[in-house]
């Protein structure tokens, strides 16, 4: 299988090595950067001087995501342990350096357990170049900045690469409540993941991606004793890769926590800025959309949907159909579009599912998306919620008659998948967590002609009860028994002329316990006629 070229990025080690240039070459007074132009030319920057380390609270979690259009919009975050004055992100070329300054916007909330505030920074950089590299470094008054770069989204089609995975958890411990600090004992910490929540990062910039997927359940700082430190060390550890690259998120139900909000959202929705329409507090950053290239991604919050209950609060229909409606207008238009090839749902509970020791498919989300992915012709949907590795066979419509909604196969190929007429769906929830299902994947023959069984949940009965339903599962393409870890990573290529084939080169990697090692665990392509070329239209 040929794969498609990737693009060149600049080196952290040299980069950062410009950092340091930049700051100790101004190190003589310390780098306050003054009100500067947020534009792609850097301007004069007004340098006065540079703080090397103080009593203020530090930057902490350095992260960035996709503005609106990822052409010419980059969001940098960061998290501090009180407020700050005038945070702040200077940026700039490598060929210009630093000249630009942006200043962030500060988002609150007020952990519901621990009475503690939580203060979240977002610096919106506007009028960037399209496939550029840019350093940058965020800042407020009195604190050492801490550095990355990234690279804008290509403006029209380009090949590049992204990868995708969910339900990963923080790589370190948190104190037990009423621990005792000075006991040094295993008994007083409590993890909340495995160390491959770790490695999961190291391999993403194995990879180098321009952007990563985060199908959900990010943390699950909603099962913790501490809520605020498991955001920290979720953030700590990511850093090492989003600092680089975007991490676009979506809200699994382990971001659902008791008294943040109303829908117990309001810790991911504020430690995320995301390129979200709504236009209701309570709804902004749940869903939303972006375009890289000619591959349109949605990104979905599935709790509204859903039957499966398995937040600290059940929140199902909270939009009261706004989602849904939204989503169907983001289909029509991205398959009317000549410009969009490809169509990616993100998102966090699964349509497709045989462990039987994991929570199954839900129906409710196949009848209420099913339909819509058909219509418009998605291509791939990525998932988490399932700690494993399944993808299925490309469907479109249901076995007639099943009271399950079953996906009926479009195609029964495993290699090269034709988009146009099928959906295919990957479960990537191997991101670390430590409750892994991979272990308990049917093996039964439900219909005496090999295949598998499978397990819907039909109704809502209450926090991880539910009604299910048993389906052969004749849509099973793929799964990992032996590996519970790994990730996604999907480069496309995107034809030469109007009309060509487009593809998507995909490698599943398994992430090898204990050293952390990837594998390839298999490699696939889909494939379709581009859009702009009058040959192909969904």
């Amino acid at each position: 299988m040929s794969e498609a070229p990737k693009q060149t990025r600049i080196s952290r080690r040299n980069a950062l090595g410009v950092f340091g240039a930049s700051v100790s070459g101004a190190a003589a007074g310390p780098l306050i950067l003054g009100a500067g132009t947020a534009e792609a030319v850097p301007a004069k920057s007004e340098v006065t001087g540079l703080a090397t380390g103080s009593a203020t609270t530090p930057v902490q979690g350095l992260h960035l995501t996709f503005g609106a259009d990822p052409r010419s919009q980059m969001v940098v975050s960061w998290v501090t342990d009180a407020a700050v004055k005038k945070p702040r992100v200077v940026y700039g070329t490598l060929s210009g350096g630093f000249g630009s300054t942006v200043h962030a916007t500060t988002k609150t909330y007020v952990d519901g357990a621990s009475g503690r505030t939580v203060w979240v920074h977002h610096a919106l950089i506007n009028k960037l170049r399209a496939d550029t590299d840019y350093l940058y470094a965020a800042q407020h008054d009195g604190a050492t900045p801490d550095a990355g770069t990234f690279h804008t989204a290509p403006s029209g089609r380009a090949p590049f690469t992204f990868t995708s995975f969910g339900d990963q958890g923080a790589p370190s411990v948190t104190w037990k409540t009423a621990a005792n600090p000075a006991d040094a004992s295993g008994r007083d910490f409590e993890p909340n993941a495995t160390p491959a929540s770790a490695d999961i990062v190291t391999g993403i910039e194995k990879v180098g991606p321009l952007f990563h997927l985060l199908n959900g359940d990010l943390c699950y700082a909603n099962t913790g004793p501490d809520r605020i430190r498991v955001w920290h060390d979720f953030l700590a550890n990511n850093s090492r890769s989003a600092r680089f690259r975007p991490w676009m998120p979506c809200a699994g139900n382990h971001e659902i926590e008791s008294g943040n909000g109303k829908l117990g959202l309001d810790a991911y929705q504020t430690y995320f800025e995301l390129p979200s329409t709504e236009n209701q507090p309570e709804l902004d950053n749940l869903w939303y959309s972006f375009t890289v290239g000619s591959v349109k991604v949605i990104s979905l919050q599935n709790d509204d949907i859903a039957l499966q209950e398995g937040g600290d609060i059940y929140i199902n229909g909270y939009s009261g159909g706004r989602q849904l409606a939204w989503l169907e207008r983001e289909l029509k238009s991205a398959r009317a579009s000549k410009d969009i090839d490809w169509i990616v749902v993100c998102m966090h509970q699964v349509m497709i599912s045989s462990a039987t020791a994991a929570n199954g498919a839900d129906v409710a989300l196949r009848a209420a998306y099913g339909p819509l992915f058909d219509k418009y012709g998605v291509d791939l949907v990525v998932c988490g919620h399932e700690h494993d590795y399944e993808r299925s066979l490309a469907v479109r419509g249901v076995v007639p008659g099943s009271v399950t909604l079953t996906p009926n196969p479009s195609q029964t190929a495993l290699d090269v998948i034709d988009s146009a007429h099928g959906t295919t769906h990957m479960v990537l929830g191997g991101g670390g967590v430590s409750g892994i299902t991979n272990n308990s994947f049917t093996t039964d023959d439900a219909d005496g002609h090999g295949h598998h069984s499978a397990q819907v949940q039909m109704k809502h009965v209450g926090k991880f009860n539910s009604v299910k339903e048993q389906e052969t599962a004749i849509w099973i393409g793929v799964r990992d028994a032996e590996h519970p870890y790994g990730f996604a990573e999907f480069s496309v290529d995107p034809g030469r002329h109007p009309g060509d084939m487009t593809r998507i080169y995909v490698t599943y990697y398994n992430i090898i316990t204990p050293t952390g090692e990837l594998s390839v665990f298999e490699k696939f392509t889909l494939q379709r006629r581009r859009s702009d070329g009058g040959h192909g239209r969904h």
